[in-house]
């Protein structure tokens, strides 16, 4: 059309050239020397439709291509090829996403296991000796090799190499409730997978089991859940999976009874963009568990999974397989519609598991389990849920399940005395030790659940042993196996809760105590830490000791719907260079409490004052000496035509509750609610050498703005006609941020420096603490706390659009004398704070 060429022509040009490695083909072909057919636009229409299976290039002397690596090289390839020059990516571009698709193709091809190790570990696919058993698709056999993350017992099956394309998809998903591809070997006519072995096997096995609780058997249907959940929902570059095989067969227990879903490898997929993929047109034989929409349209949706996914919630629950056979071995009688018509008579009873060595399922677990399990087999496709909703069901209702069996733990520990709905509180608010000696459970005044876990539990394997790592009886620790001595450095932990409060927000905390007491009550403590995954850290810059002698730094707040929480938290040390050893007790769950901001002693309008019945006994006795302070003077107030004394006493308690400039200009005056005398200084008169900056906004129409100073000092006296008598007081700065309030999120060490008793340094903040808020999506967490810790050194906003933060307290006499430094703990500058004064009011 241009008849001009570009850089962004070569792009495309080499855009085709991609394609033509990506099929193993010119984009051309000939006839006699002629061209007979361009396949740039087949290529691009098979790539827009997801069908690059279709076209892409395979050998069976080759490895394949990997998935991601897949994504990355036909997604640069497709935008290279775009119509628009505009739309075509630069070469620089087109470098690094090759670059990371190579990368995947690498990870890839360290998942080759030779098929010499593979025979010799299942001593030549013995039959005897190694034999699993059958599952789709394929003989699994047990075996010990060398994988991509090491060397452990695995599960090897041989499938027919017809199924060569689903390997590049395996490796792309992971997930702790799938059972995870270690390995293949792609070598001759052997195609092999190997993957990680699940110990105690598929979960037909054991649905009659006795030693199978309600609880273990809710838990592994919910591990399932999400693990299906995983595949129905991924999101980004990945392809949805309909795993088409869901059965109580395809479903392995580890030996901590954790479920996993396995079969991955032989799922179906469907494109991502999609709602409800359909790629198949036929299914393997799963008698009782298949979709019965499949007998109508021959297809395959996630919601056929979901069909599935209810039955073995059925079987779960009945505690047997939905079929039954004879005696050759084939399927008598298929159980589910025998199921759903007890379900819609109600009639679980007669249908439902039991067995006299375990608790009977109590009537409002087995409603949500039973109501979630029937919805999935409903017939038409829009009525069943999604594998998202049957996941909050089911975790609903476990929660539900583990506060029963706990409040009936509790009964049993309780002493029948304390059995009411009151006593109890006494008793419960001490706390006991749950979860065999792992879990430090208490109540608050208000009944919420508090919950701390013990710092061994949430290291678990992890626990370094050393010298300079060990464990401590020292220290009076809630738990039997003390605490763990920790000097900064890595710390893997992994908190998971059973007995919060639902709907509380929470804010989870770091126990500790110093090595070495004589600590003060706060202490600046820098810890880096993040969530697993988590690219960011996060800071907690001060610890607080408490009134039970622990300390504690605040690490996240969240809300929660359920009384399980499952945290992996990664602390990465200090943060500020500075060398703590600390004893660390364990991580707790403690629900917030907030702030009130409510502060009665600011001062008061001038319409409060006139609806105050008590005016005039809270009018000073010294009030005309404190009003010829005034810059206009108490006989500008008050002119010779005011004849009455009780009119001019009521005109000068309004005068005063507003407040007033004093004649210098550089002092405010005021009373408070209950006629305490207050007063501010402004920042002018304090340090008079420094630059004024004029600001109309300020009551005394100029402040000082701060440069590069490292350090704030505040020197004055405080003189007794400005104060009430026998009252304390606390000092407030006042003072705005600059726009960009980067440096100022540390905290502030105060020094006294004239206080010989008690306290001499102390911690606030100018901004508000940024507390991660964990969210429940993901990419919904934020740094805005959902409530505030009641502590004296946090700043609030005034309504005269000031800030102000609580930095000293008083006892009104004579002369108190002020000298006051402020540094940050992080050694920054205060530069572009700008400070309207300090204000004196009553506590």
């Amino acid at each position: 059309m241009t008849h001009t060429l570009t850089k962004e022509s070569d792009v495309y040009s080499f855009g085709v050239v991609l394609f033509e490695v990506l099929c193993g083909r010119l984009c051309c072909t000939y006839s006699n020397g002629r061209v007979q057919q361009n396949l740039v636009r087949t290529w691009i229409e098979c790539y827009k439709e997801k069908k690059l299976n279709d076209i892409i290039f395979e050998d069976t002397t080759i490895q394949p291509l990997e998935q991601s690596a897949l994504n990355f090289f036909s997604d640069i390839a497709y935008r290279c090829l775009n119509e628009s020059r505009k739309d075509r990516p630069r070469m620089d571009e087109v470098v690094t996403e090759l670059a990371t698709a190579l990368r995947y193709q690498k990870q890839f091809q360290d998942l080759k296991i030779p098929l010499e190790e593979i025979t010799l570990a299942t001593n030549h696919f013995n039959v005897e000796k190694n034999y699993i058993g059958d599952g789709a698709f394929g003989k699994v056999y047990r075996g010990e090799v060398s994988h991509s993350k090491g060397r452990s017992m695995t599960a090897i099956k041989r499938i027919d190499p017809k199924f060569l394309k689903k390997i590049r998809i395996l490796s792309c998903y992971r997930h702790e409730n799938i059972v995870s591809l270690l390995g293949f070997c792609y070598q001759g006519d052997e195609m092999i997978l190997v993957y990680e072995h699940v110990s105690r096997g598929s979960l037909d096995r054991y649905l009659d089991s006795p030693h199978l609780t309600w609880s273990q058997r809710l838990k592994i249907c919910l591990d399932a859940a999400k693990g299906l959940r995983y595949l129905h929902d991924q999101r980004g570059r990945h392809q949805k999976l309909i795993h088409y095989v869901v059965k109580s067969a395809s479903i392995l227990l580890d030996d901590q009874w954790n479920a996993k879903v396995s079969d991955v490898g032989l799922s179906r997929m469907g494109p991502a963009n999609e709602q409800n993929s359909v790629i198949v047109t036929v299914a393997e034989s799963n008698p009782g568990y298949c979709d019965p929409q499949y007998a109508m349209t021959h297809t395959l949706t996630k919601k056929s999974d979901v069909y599935s996914f209810g039955v073995v919630l059925f079987e779960v629950l009945c505690g047997r397989l939905c079929y039954t056979l004879d005696s050759k071995d084939h399927v008598k009688e298929i159980l589910v519609t025998t199921w759903i018509k007890s379900y819609e008579q109600n009639k679980l009873n007669d249908i439902i598991f039991k067995d006299p060595t375990i608790q009977p399922l109590e009537q409002s677990t087995l409603d949500i389990f039973s109501d979630i399990a029937y919805q999935c087999l409903k017939e038409s496709h829009e009525d069943r849920p999604k594998m998202a909703e049957v996941v909050a069901e089911l975790e609903r209702s476990l929660d539900l399940l583990n506060y029963q069996e706990f409040i009936g733990e509790w009964n049993k520990q309780c002493p029948l005395n304390y059995r009411s709905d009151i006593e109890p509180m006494k008793f419960q608010s001490k706390g006991i030790l749950r979860n065999s000696g792992k879990t430090w459970f208490s109540l608050n005044k208000k009944g919420e659940h508090c919950e701390m876990i013990s710092i061994a539990e949430c290291l678990g394997s992890d626990v370094v042993f050393a010298e300079w790592h060990r464990f401590s009886s020292e220290y009076n620790s809630r738990f039997a196996v003390g605490t763990y001595h920790w000097f900064g450095g890595v710390l893997r932990t992994h908190a998971k809760t059973q007995f919060l409060s639902p709907g509380i927000t929470y804010a989870v905390n770091l126990v500790f105590k110093y090595y070495r007491e004589g600590k003060r009550r706060c202490e600046p403590i820098f810890l880096k830490y993040r969530l697993q995954g988590e690219r960011e850290s996060s800071i907690s810059y001060i610890a607080y000791e408490r009134e039970d002698g622990w300390w504690a730094c605040e690490l996240y707040q969240f809300t929660t719907d359920h009384i399980t929480v499952d945290l992996q938290i990664l602390f990465e040390g200090f943060d500020n260079s500075a060398y703590f050893k600390v004893e660390v007790e364990g991580i707790e769950f403690q629900p917030l409490e907030n702030e009130e901001h409510i502060d009665d002693k600011q001062p008061i309008s001038d319409l409060d004052s006139d609806s105050d019945a008590n005016w005039e006994e809270k009018l000073p006795a010294d009030y005309e000496d404190i009003m010829k302070l005034s810059k206009k003077g108490i006989f500008d107030y008050f002119p010779w035509t005011a004849k009455k004394k009780k009119k001019k006493k009521r005109k000068a308690y309004a005068i005063l509750c507003e407040g007033f400039l004093t004649n210098d200009g550089r002092k405010w005056f005021s009373l408070d609610k209950n006629g305490k005398k207050c007063h501010m200084l402004s920042a002018a008169l304090i340090w008079s050498w420094k630059k004024k900056v004029l600001l109309p906004e300020s009551r005394f129409r100029q402040a000082i703005q701060w440069v590069d100073n490292w350090c704030i000092n505040i020197k004055t006296e405080v003189r007794s006609q400005l104060v009430s008598s026998e009252t304390t007081y606390a000092c407030y700065l006042v003072y705005k941020l600059p726009e960009d309030e980067y440096g100022f999120e540390g905290p502030v060490k105060v020094e006294d420096k004239v206080c010989d008793t008690g306290y001499t340094i102390w911690y606030i903040y100018l901004t508000t603490p940024q507390t991660p808020i964990i969210r429940p999506k993901v990419g919904q967490n934020t740094h805005k706390p959902l409530n505030l810790p009641k502590y004296n050194g946090l700043p609030r906003q005034r309504k005269d659009g000031w800030i102000e933060v609580k930095i000293w307290e008083f006892q009104a006499a004579t002369t108190v004398i002020m000298d006051l430094t402020l540094n940050f703990c992080d050694h920054k500058a205060f530069s572009g704070l700008i400070i309207e004064g300090i204000e004196f009011r009553p506590i």
